[in-house]
């Protein structure tokens, strides 16, 4: 006699924070190549090799699942820069250690720099959620910034470092988009070209040399 054989799928039995990580890489994948509202839990559900119920079980709705993508995309970003930047270290070495570390990331983790970046700025409530990311990205140049200043004997206006903060910020979040989108580009030397940009007006800042319109 036969023995009778199950229709049903099998799913492997793994640890709680395991099987997370493995719905958050499938979700990543397939939120970076449909977009948030193209995407559809079957398809992650199936990429993750699970079962859709569980998804929804473990991460909850769409939008929570996306969320949860957003939060571990950013925190690895975060940890890989501090990861990289020791405080002791002369300022223009921290500032190319974090460039390189940011574009490190983005290189070696291209879906999830497009549903950092692209995907969640183009949508609410993502589009907050990214700029408090940035802001907190914003902090750490501004207070690297700071930092650099004092060691040189100089301070500049909190308003003034945030301002330059954020262009730094802005720039090197253009660039990052640039090298996703060209997978032959090698991240350390982007990160060079952006630290020529960045460090030259940094370093007329760290010296006070600043630009003023013409007189009219």
């Amino acid at each position: 006699m036969l023995a009778r054989v199950s229709s049903s799928p099998t799913f492997k039995r793994l640890p709680r924070a395991v099987r997370e990580q493995q719905m958050l890489d499938a979700a990543v994948k397939v939120f970076s190549r449909r977009g948030f509202h193209a995407a559809s839990m079957d398809e992650i559900a199936d990429d993750a090799g699970i079962s859709k119920p569980m998804v929804y079980a473990y991460l909850g709705t769409k939008e929570e699942l996306f969320i949860a993508c957003l939060h571990r995309e950013g925190t690895r970003m975060m940890e890989a820069i501090a990861g990289a930047v020791a405080p002791d270290l002369p300022a223009d070495e921290r500032l190319w250690r974090g460039l390189r570390a940011f574009f490190g990331f983005v290189g070696a983790h291209r879906d999830g720099w497009a549903v950092l970046y692209r995907q969640a700025r183009a949508s609410q409530p993502f589009a907050a959620e990214l700029a408090t990311m940035r802001g907190r990205l914003v902090e750490v140049v501004a207070g690297m910034l700071d930092h650099a200043l004092r060691a040189e004997g100089r301070e500049v206006g909190a308003t003034d470092l945030e301002v330059v903060a954020y262009a730094l910020v802005g720039a090197t979040e253009s660039l990052a988009d640039w090298l996703a989108d060209h997978p032959e580009a090698d991240p350390e030397k982007t990160a060079t070209r952006m630290m020529n940009v960045a460090w030259m007006g940094a370093a007329q800042l760290l010296h006070g040399v600043t630009w003023h319109p013409p007189a009219t």
